[in-house]
């Protein structure tokens, strides 16, 4: 491996069991997005523990944590009034039942309180179910087949949708008509008949697909806001329009809130936007750092579940421990103060846009509240093929190292997010902009010398 870090000697012991790892576990760790090769080089962080908006690794260094497991750990590690409520969950019930118990009825009266779009909701295991489930009650209600899906989305790992993800443009067909290419080998090729692929953020390129194909298309899938390219913000109206074509020809409009949903507000960003899709998948801030999600919508679609003409099954699906974890996650955000979760996001924000003016680095700070990312870039990154194409992965992997160096740390992939925590406080943002005015200054260093 080419990539190094710039102090090896600090990952020592990460570097020993990923070596150790090796020998029993594919490509040393039990997630892709961990592997080496999605930009954790030469070797990922192995983690002792975290607290708060902190964790430790197996080396002893201690970091500001802006990657938060991906996303679910919205009130820091180890929240006491989360592990508290499943610890007593577990002593006072159990685990797994593959029964029904009374706290999956208020978690799903909470859930449909708080979200626009939900009449009824299910309580699946992941953010792969949930989609899998609405892309499967969507064809059911609609009797058609395709399903559209952006380049640069991310929506699971389940054959029918793990596709143009972050394709190769040289293989992805023309800027106007793009081709579908699944992420890898393995996934039956004839698959990818039954998707349109679309470039986010062409509004035009959506009503020519509903006009070539106005009885055969069953769904849009889509997050609202774009968080699995970086993060990407829908254009004014673009949501709209999305949400007027659905319902000129009849298709259902599901949104992918796993990232966004409870994040962004109470209601997920289809309260903050204003734009109310069918169905809905929520996933990662709903379970406060335990894995749990949710699939809820219309009664109209829902219902298909009702009596079983669309099955919606899993042993594990509402188990106590996951309930546990919504119920007290959700119970706090009805009161979570997400003014001040949005002000120390915009200071970390605004200020990382400051350092970038005053050093004449090309590049923005993209997001919105608690969930950004930082482009290395000269132009206007509003699709995939604008990342792909003008988004600097080299310049983001070195100012990944330094500040890995100056313990702060977050996701190595110039196309992942920084995520703040409502445990993150002001002391933190402080920090973490202090690290950043010095390790913007060691990229210059090192992207001059470089040439």
């Amino acid at each position: 491996m080419s990539a190094r870090f710039v102090h090896p000697e600090r990952y020592a012991r990460s570097a020993a069991l990923y070596a150790e790892a090796r020998k029993t576990i594919p490509g040393g760790v039990n997630s892709t997005a961990r592997a080496a090769f999605s930009g954790w080089e030469p070797h990922p962080i192995f983690v002792d523990h975290g607290t708060g908006s902190r964790v430790v690794d197996v080396d002893g260094n201690e970091y500001i944590d802006y990657l938060l497991g991906l996303g679910p750990a919205i009130f820091g590690h180890r929240p006491a009034g989360i592990t508290a409520a499943v610890a007593e969950a577990i002593a006072a019930r159990g685990t797994v039942f593959a029964m029904p118990t009374a706290p999956e009825v208020e978690l799903s009266q909470l859930i449909v309180a708080a979200v626009p779009s939900v009449e009824s909701v299910r309580i699946v295991n992941t953010g792969t179910e949930g989609v899998l489930y609405a892309l499967r009650l969507a064809r059911a209600f609609t009797g058609r087949r395709r399903v559209v899906r952006f380049e640069g989305q991310y929506h699971g790992f389940s054959d029918g949708i793990y596709w143009s993800k972050h394709p190769d443009l040289a293989a992805a067909g023309p800027d106007e008509r793009p081709v579908a290419l699944p992420q890898g080998p393995g996934v039956p090729a004839e698959m990818g008949d039954a998707l349109v692929i679309a470039q986010w953020n062409d509004l035009a390129m959506i009503e020519r697909i509903f006009a070539e194909d106005p009885e055969g298309i069953a769904a849009i899938i889509t997050e609202p806001i774009m968080c699995n390219t970086g993060c990407i913000l829908p254009r004014p109206g673009y949501l709209e329009g999305l949400r007027a074509l659905c319902d000129r020809y009849g298709a259902v409009l599901i949104f992918d809130e796993v990232i966004t949903g409870f994040r962004i507000a109470l209601g997920g960003a289809q309260a903050a936007l204003g734009v109310t899709p069918d169905l809905t998948v929520m996933a990662k801030g709903l379970g406060g750092g335990f894995p749990v999600a949710a699939l809820g919508g219309k009664h109209e679609i829902m219902d298909l579940a009702s009596e079983g003409r669309v099955s919606i099954a899993g042993t594990y699906s509402g188990n106590v421990v996951a309930v546990a974890a919504a119920l007290a996650s959700l119970r706090f955000l009805e009161a979570a103060p997400y003014d001040e979760l949005y002000r120390r996001s915009d200071r970390l924000r605004e200020g990382l846009n400051e350092l970038l003016d005053d050093k004449g680095i090309a590049g923005a700070v993209v997001g919105v509240g608690p969930v950004y990312q930082l482009w290395f870039a000269d132009a206007e990154i509003a699709n995939y093929r604008d990342a792909a194409r003008h988004a600097r992965a080299d310049l983001f992997r070195l100012w990944w190292e330094e500040m890995l160096d100056r313990g702060v740390l977050f996701h190595p992939g110039h196309l992942e997010n920084l995520f703040v925590s409502f445990a993150h406080d002001d002391a933190d943002i402080d920090e973490t902009l202090v690290s950043a005015d010095e390790a913007l200054d060691a990229v210059l260093a090192r992207s001059v010398a470089r040439r």
